[in-house]
């Protein structure tokens, strides 16, 4: 299959897919944050009859309490983060804990205020890692394919397509915040973080094998050769994504609540990454190097007045 030659069909999908998602972070309020963003209350409470986790999630939601975070610390102890409570809403939501999941009693260990201020550097840190994350990755294949020619453009392709993987999840999460209610937390950060990881593996695969292709055909075009490397790895990355599917699917049908933002961003970030991989960065290579992206910033540039004689 002729894959570069119907790059534009690629970066058009691309477009499509990207776009509303950008429309709904400039018009709507973007990406709906969590208690992990927003600040909120942390409480962890032992109990002393045996409670399960789904029962504790339930109590918590006719509370008040729905967008409540649950984790097990040990057989009855469990960390439970919510929006902020005044201490006469903790003792409320306690004694209605008490009353009806654990009758013979329940000991609260630890109570604390998480500031809005703190929840912004955890944001502002989460940031500045995907910086240096990508910066590190660019770097890092320039320096990797340092004996092709022009290997600045093969770490900014992949930069290109780490970049369009992100914009697609962020996109989708802010068109789910908007109309089914859906918030973002600490987890949606380190799965985007895991994402780009994906992405740039995907991607690298494909250009270690054009990298061989380009050192064994150099008098074939890069284009042909990026059509051969395509080909010769499409088979492998996509049977190492449909794994991972096949798994995070599992983890959706059978897997708690708490993971599964973490688990929605991967299965989104998967199916980009493999795209990007074969529809982005390896086109955009070719683009790049058949001139279209310089034609394409010239269009941009005001045209030179003609010299008087």
């Amino acid at each position: 299959m002729d894959f570069v030659s119907k790059r534009n069909w690629f970066f058009l999908l691309s477009l499509l897919v990207i776009a509303p998602g950008i429309v709904f972070l400039l018009i709507a309020p973007g990406l709906k944050p969590g208690i992990d963003f927003t600040g909120g209350s942390t409480t962890a409470i032992e109990f002393q009859a045996e409670v399960d986790q789904a029962d504790l999630r339930k109590e918590l939601t006719e509370a008040g309490h729905p967008d409540s975070i649950v984790q097990r610390l040990e057989e009855r102890t469990f960390f439970i983060r919510t929006k902020e409570l005044s201490e006469e809403a903790k003792e409320t939501l306690v004694t209605a804990l008490e009353r009806s999941l654990s009758p013979d009693g329940l000991v609260v260990l630890s109570f604390d205020l998480v500031s809005p201020i703190v929840a912004s550097e955890t944001v502002v840190n989460a940031l500045w890692a995907i910086l240096a994350a990508t910066v590190g990755i660019f770097f890092y294949v320039w320096w990797a394919f340092r004996n092709l020619p022009s290997p600045f453009r093969y770490g900014t392709a992949a930069i290109v397509a780490l970049l369009h993987d992100a914009i697609v999840v962020i996109g989708i999460f802010a068109i789910l915040g908007e109309v089914a209610d859906i918030e973002v937390n600490t987890m949606f950060l380190i799965a985007l973080l895991t994402v780009i990881g994906y992405s740039v593996n995907d991607t690298i695969v494909v250009f270690d094998r054009l990298r061989e292709n380009v050192l064994l055909y150099p008098n074939r075009t890069l284009a042909a050769n990026a059509n051969l490397s395509i080909s010769e790895t499409l088979g492998r990355s996509l049977n190492t994504s449909l794994t991972l599917l096949f798994t995070l699917l599992a983890l959706l049908l059978f897997g708690g609540p708490t993971i599964r933002v973490f688990l929605w961003v991967l299965l989104i970030g998967v199916i980009a990454g493999t795209y990007s991989s074969i529809g982005i960065a390896t086109n955009l290579l070719v683009a790049w190097e058949a001139g279209s992206i310089g034609r394409l910033f010239r269009r941009g540039q005001p045209k030179a007045e003609a010299s008087l004689p």
